[in-house]
């Protein structure tokens, strides 16, 4: 039997032009259209559009500045180590990589999967914390583009993970290792380390998303793993929408820091993007120096040689064809479809 495992991501424009930008912005508000209320699909269009206008020439500015995102790149490197990873434990599984907002879209990696003729489908998110619009809403658009195209196969769906072992030591090794080559010492007084998470809008929490319960407890173990007694936590909101996000913000956080230093591990991301190399690197770095902070940003560990096993190891229950409990999985909470299997739900209901 073949497996198609298609590994899901946001993506984003690797050439700024103002084309690319604002259909890759017009893309994420429609899909999103639903935090603005009831509307009908013309005036959410329309909608997207005045969004996507007002903040494409800042976007294409942060884009040119670092010269093109790498997160598309970047993700389809992880996938080609998955596929052989997976081929190395003597699986016939082909990967693909499907972006929500960029080509190749999960549509396409979908199509490709079964021109290929493989035999199941594996949708596998590669974000470290599950969320609404990334987790959830990426394999919801994995098994309507199976539906669209009336193809009758068989899809795993794998959510939450970032309770895996072995990603939680790439991790706090990375963390570790930064502050030794900088010559930090993270329990100094005046040594501040600051989590920066992905905002969301609160509309998914109230809906019942459980990220921002992920969150707080992925950064409670590297802490752990660090022997801190204590840690900061900010989330990185966009201000496109006037509706409540995730509080508190980092930059508010960074205002109020009582250090002399502070060191920012960007914990929602497993690639280099927009949100690291642009709104941290540059945007958060000034935010830190008119503070007078130092500012150091823990690189993303997206190259590591271990992260290609965790992929593997979550998608092994499927592709060999054993209990997915006998790996930890449960049925999902935050996507309670049957047979939607995370690491991250409690033994007990």
């Amino acid at each position: 039997m073949t497996t198609g495992v298609v590994v899901l991501n946001f993506g984003e424009p690797d050439e700024p032009t103002r084309e690319n930008v604002l259909g890759y912005l017009e893309r994420i508000f429609m899909n999103n259209a639903d935090l603005e209320g009831d509307t009908t699909e013309e005036e959410a269009r329309q909608r997207s559009r005045q969004l996507a206008e007002r903040r494409a020439p800042g976007l294409i500015e942060e884009y040119e500045e670092i010269g093109g995102s790498p997160l598309d790149p970047q993700a389809k490197a992880q996938a080609d180590a998955l596929e052989a990873e997976l081929d190395e434990r003597g699986f016939d599984a082909t990967t693909y990589v499907g972006f929500q907002f960029t080509e190749p879209y999960i549509g396409d990696a979908v199509e490709q999967a079964r021109e290929d003729g493989v035999d199941e489908l594996i949708g596998l998110p590669a974000y470290p914390l599950c969320g609404a619009s990334t987790t959830v809403a990426s394999l919801e658009e994995l098994t309507n583009a199976v539906e669209e195209q009336g193809w009758d196969v068989p899809v795993h769906e794998v959510t939450g993970w970032h309770r895996h072992p072995t990603y939680n030591r790439i991790r706090a090794e990375n963390i570790r290792e930064y502050a030794n080559e900088e010559g930090l010492d993270l329990t100094d007084d005046g040594t501040e380390l600051l989590f920066s998470a992905h905002g969301t809008p609160s509309h998914y929490l109230d809906e019942g998303s459980r990220y921002d319960v992920y969150v707080n407890e992925f950064c409670d173990v590297m802490a752990s793993e660090l022997g801190l007694e204590s840690y900061a936590l900010g989330f990185q909101n966009h201000g496109n929408r006037e509706i409540p996000w995730t509080e508190p913000e980092v930059e508010d956080v960074v205002a109020d820091l009582d250090a002399e230093r502070v060191v920012v591990d960007p914990i929602s991301f497993m690639h280099e993007q927009s949100e690291t190399l642009s709104e941290l690197d540059d945007e958060l770095r000034e935010e830190a120096e008119e503070a007078g902070l130092d500012f150091y940003r823990v690189p993303v560990p997206h190259d590591d040689e271990r992260f290609s096993d965790v992929l593997a190891d979550l998608v092994e229950p499927f592709v060999a064809g054993f209990d997915p409990s006998y790996y930890q999985f449960r049925q999902c909470q935050c996507k309670d479809t049957p047979g939607t299997m995370c690491l991250n739900a409690p033994l007990d209901e």
